[in-house]
Order: structure tokens, then sequence, then C-alpha cells
């Protein structure tokens, strides 16, 4: 049995936003504390244990933009070879609140996750200091984890879009607003 292409992009969708907030806990619990600070003359050399939280957090970024797109995609996507104009999306006041607050949150979801990685990433790379107390702080605790939240929460609305999306499918086709020329070429009813 085949999953339709409605459960289809649900399924990646909601794979991608696990995805994002599974990479952006480990990458919070993985990150140190703090560096070592070891003394030099005039200096303070940070140095790190090895730890993923750049690569983690890239990662997370990354499946969170997958999560983003396939959401958007999905919401004006052509099923069974039927279009439904975008006005008719954007005149239904929940999918146009919801499509909203996705973009929303996941922009702000992925903001906090790249702000958190560039500072660790930074914070590795400019290790050298000349004031004598620092400390060699990591990038601030929690953020990355208030980020796999948002990025979740992201996945989550889009997921509310699909299924206001269908709703819209649904009224659009059963009210006879369809027309010939609601038919995308090469695709057949069928499928």
């Amino acid at each position: 049995m085949a999953l339709s292409q409605s459960k289809q992009f649900g399924i990646a969708t909601a794979f991608f936003g696990v995805l994002s907030f599974v990479f952006a806990i480990v990458a919070e619990l993985k990150k140190p504390p703090q560096g070592t600070p070891v003394r030099g003359r005039d200096v303070v050399i940070c140095q790190f244990p090895p730890d993923p939280t750049v690569a983690l957090g890239a990662l997370s970024v990354l499946a969170a933009a997958c999560c983003a797109g396939v959401g958007a995609v999905a919401v004006f996507f052509p099923y069974k070879g039927r279009r439904v104009p975008r006005k008719a999306f954007f005149d239904y006041t929940p999918l146009h609140v919801f499509f909203h607050l996705a973009i929303g949150i996941t922009v702000a979801g992925t903001g906090m996750t790249v702000w958190t990685t560039a500072t660790e990433a930074s914070h590795r790379v400019r290790n050298v200091h000349r004031d004598p107390a620092y400390a060699c702080p990591t990038a601030k605790t929690g953020v990355l984890g208030g980020a796999a939240f948002l990025n979740l929460d992201a996945s989550l609305f889009w997921l509310v879009c699909l299924i206001l999306a269908d709703n819209v499918r649904e009224d659009y086709f059963d009210s006879g607003a369809v027309g010939d020329g609601d038919r995308v070429a090469g695709l057949d009813d069928n499928k």
C-alpha cells in the first residue's frame, strides 16, 4: 500500500523537524561548559576539548531548512495533478495565520541555532586573548536547547499547515470552483 503524496510530504516534514531537534539537543549536551585557559607570556590561549557541537549545530540548521522547504512546497504542491490557486490558500484565514507563524518560528529557531553555532565556532577559532583574566567561555548554555525546541515547534506548525491546506483543497474542489485550466500538464489524475 503506497502512501499518498500528502502523507509522504508530512512524513518528510516531521522527519527533518525531529532530526533538527535531535541534532541541536545532542550539540547542547556535548558542548563543554568552558575551555581550559593556558597562560602564556602576556596572552591566554584557550584549549577546548574535541566535541561535535559546531558540526551538529550546522546539521541542525540544515535539517530545519529542509523541514521548512518541504513544508512550504507541500502546501502549494498540485496533488493528483490538480492545482489550487495561491489566493484560495491565503483566503482561508487559519492557513494564512499558521503559514506565517511557521515561517516566523522557523526563522527564530534557525537563527538561534546559527547564532549559537557561529559563536561556538568563533570561540574555537579565535582562541588567543590578551586579557590575563580571560576564562575561555563557550557559547551561552541553553540557547541550542531552546533553538531545538523552536525547530521542533516549527515542524509541527508546518504539519498543521499541511492539514489546513488539505482542507482548502477539499473545499476548493468540492465547491465546483474547478475549471479546465486547474489541471497541471503531464500529471495523471488516476495516480
